[in-house]
């Protein structure tokens, strides 16, 4: 498809502050791991009008909640806020916040809706950057980027970027994510426990070109918390008992990323070196480390598992978007098939693996 010469600019300007952005950063082990978080809308911008709620209002409250539950369990992370209270912040000075802090992650939140004749659904859905694949998908893009119109001379600002026509998404098709991967782990984290642990209605991970996501340099994500336009949903959006729910659960995804985070990193954690770490040690010490397989699964289980069947503690490490996991570790070739018999009177299939440098041999 031919661009002309008004998108092929605005696809300069979109690609080349992340290129400087993430040119300039600093490794993970100099900083503090930070994470952003976005309510959306504010101030003149209500968002989604509900019967008797804005979704401004509960974005804001759900993101308080939750950089206090992160700020609480976390005292290695800093947490940013694009905003604390009821204000109109315009969408690229959201990037700007999260690419000048050097972020790690930033979360933007946001509430769905339909117009009142239609009848509403319900549910929850996380988005990445990139191409919608369907007209609900681009529907949602074109209602969160309408914001840019409440901002003076959008157009100039956004290089003719109209959040009305279907034209000026053709863009987000040349936008290579380099963040893509980790974005899309992240978000898969947050939503199954928004579905696992609130009980919303699924409506899946998605894809669609947003304009608040597009030039943050880190791994991020859009949380839709559901439908303000649905009057049962709009009932737990704006109650405290359901805001709590909603922020635990996104907090429970970043839990689990962030512990991803730390084993591939090799970050020090609470005084204590990582998992991973601790095995790099142990095999260039000692030769290579054994560790029993006994199970492999698309989902990411915590210790304490049904699924593991009483053994604790089990380790994982991943292979594609697949998790294998493991039990013991040893450097020592007779204690490894005394754990292989151990673990095969509950797992007839297991098997003994090797890892060298925290990497399996192959």
């Amino acid at each position: 498809m031919e661009l002309n010469r008004k998108q092929l600019f605005f696809l300069f300007w979109i690609l080349i502050p992340a290129f400087f952005v993430t040119g300039g950063r600093m490794s993970a082990q100099d900083r503090k791991f930070t994470v952003v978080i976005d309510p959306g809308h504010g101030g003149k911008d209500p968002g989604a009008v509900g019967s008797s709620s804005k979704e401004k209002d509960i974005v804001l409250a759900v993101g308080l909640k939750l950089g206090k539950l992160i700020e609480s369990n976390y005292p290695d992370v800093k947490v940013i806020y694009t905003r604390q209270n009821d204000r109109f912040v315009e969408l690229n000075k959201r990037a700007e916040i999260a690419n000048k802090a050097h972020a790690n992650l930033f979360i933007s939140l946001h509430c769905n809706a339909l117009d009142r004749r239609r009848t509403s659904p319900q549910g929850v859905e996380t988005f990445v950057l990139g191409l919608h694949r369907s007209k609900d998908n681009l529907d949602v893009a074109k209602t969160e980027n309408s914001v840019i119109m409440y901002e003076e001379d959008y157009s100039v600002k956004y290089e003719g970027f109209n959040p009305n026509e279907p034209e000026s998404y053709i863009i987000f098709e040349f936008m290579a994510n380099e963040f893509l991967d980790r974005s899309v782990y992240f978000a898969s984290m947050v939503q199954n426990q928004l579905v696992s642990n609130s009980r919303r209605v699924n409506r899946n991970v998605r894809q669609a070109g947003f304009l608040v996501l597009r030039e943050v340099a880190m791994p991020s994500v859009l949380v839709e918390l559901g439908y303000i336009s649905n009057r049962e949903e709009e009932r737990y959006l704006k109650s405290e008992a359901g805001q709590i729910s909603l922020a635990a659960s996104i907090y429970n995804g970043f839990k689990e990323y962030k512990r991803e985070y730390d084993k591939k990193s090799y970050v020090f954690t609470g005084g204590t070196k990582s998992r991973q770490e601790q095995v790099k040690q142990a095999s260039s010490a000692n030769g290579r480390e054994y560790r029993v397989q006994f199970l492999t699964s698309p989902k990411k289980y915590e210790n304490g598992a049904a699924v593991f069947k009483g053994l604790n503690p089990v380790d994982y490490y991943t292979d594609g978007r697949t998790y294998k996991y493991t039990y013991g570790n040893t450097t020592n070739a007779s204690e490894s098939r005394e754990l292989l018999r151990k673990v095969r009177r509950i797992f007839k299939d297991a098997f003994i693996i090797e890892f060298e440098d925290g990497i399996r041999v192959k």
